[in-house]
């Protein structure tokens, strides 16, 4: 079995994406699964989890909806207002009794203060989430909030985060920035609780479908060094993904590059760890590579 432990749907007629806009001209509307449902039937990915993509109570409705219609969504990682601690319960209360909720998102990096996530406030948003034992996706634009990340995953030894895009490695960038890359997802891979999404591994800059297989095998092979198979998952980013060549080139770049894994780091970044971080039911773990399908 193959999930995919990063998707996203949007309806701009129901919610609102502060972010979207224009500028984005290949998602500026309404994204719904069935327009990727075919892709993933195709490649065998026959697990999904859906991700927040506004930080508002209506996407996490609109996820749940969806969820509830095609039951090869497996999870929601869904959003409550981690900035304020005396709501953050009465979110969170609300969204435990909806078993498709399998973690919590916030979007980190649309705030203007870099070190947001470090609030006190928020701090206590993360001790609630922590209480209830559901991972947190952490996102970021760029590799320097991993150091941020690194902070808060010291703060909350018992909650486990979910890097996502592995923190947005720079592609088509100077070398000493991916030597502050790996040198931050290193630190971030010492700190047991932090495991990391591969996912999203396009350029910040200029066009997003400017990346070869190569940059990203040193990328995932830096990954797989600093965390081991058992802190990776894969995660398509669609339709963000959509930019960078599409859902199919990113995926066969992905299988070719973990085709040379031994079998069990195969299952494991193709399923056993997003199983395993988000407690998923009812999947199965056996045979979940693309070599053995």
């Amino acid at each position: 079995m193959i999930i995919d432990s990063h998707m996203h749907v949007w309806d701009l007629q129901r919610v609102s994406y502060d972010w979207l806009g224009p500028h984005l001209p290949d998602v500026n509307r309404t994204i719904s699964f069935d327009e990727i449902a075919p892709v993933l039937a195709d490649l065998s990915v026959e697990g999904v989890l859906l991700v927040q993509s506004a930080d508002n109570a209506e996407d996490t409705r609109n996820m749940l909806e969806v969820a509830a219609a095609h039951p090869e969504i497996l999870g929601v990682v869904g959003w409550v207002p981690l900035e304020n601690p005396a709501e953050t319960p009465v979110h969170l209360a609300k969204l435990v009794q909806c078993p498709e909720i399998v973690g919590i998102r916030n979007l980190i990096h649309d705030r203007t203060d870099p070190d947001w996530a470090l609030r006190p406030a928020f701090d206590d948003g993360l001790t609630i989430i922590e209480e209830h034992g559901l991972p947190f996706d952490f996102v970021t634009s760029g590799p320097e909030a991993i150091s941020r990340l690194i902070t808060a995953a010291g703060r909350h030894p018992r909650l486990m985060f979910v890097l996502d895009h592995l923190g947005k490695p720079p592609i088509n960038a100077p070398v000493r920035e991916l030597r502050r890359w790996e040198d931050l997802i290193a630190a971030a891979a010492e700190q047991p609780n932090i495991a990391a999404k591969v996912s999203g591994l396009y350029p910040t800059t200029g066009l997003a479908s400017a990346w070869t297989v190569d940059q990203v095998a040193g990328i995932v092979e830096t990954a797989l060094e600093a965390f081991g198979a058992e802190r990776l998952l894969y995660g398509g980013d669609w339709p963000m993904s959509i930019s960078a060549g599409g859902y199919r080139r990113m995926f066969a770049a992905l299988s070719s590059i973990v085709s040379a894994w031994p079998a069990h780091a195969r299952e494991q970044f193709w399923s056993g760890t997003a199983t395993r971080i988000y407690r998923l039911k009812g999947t199965r773990i056996s045979g979940t590579d693309p070599d053995h399908r």
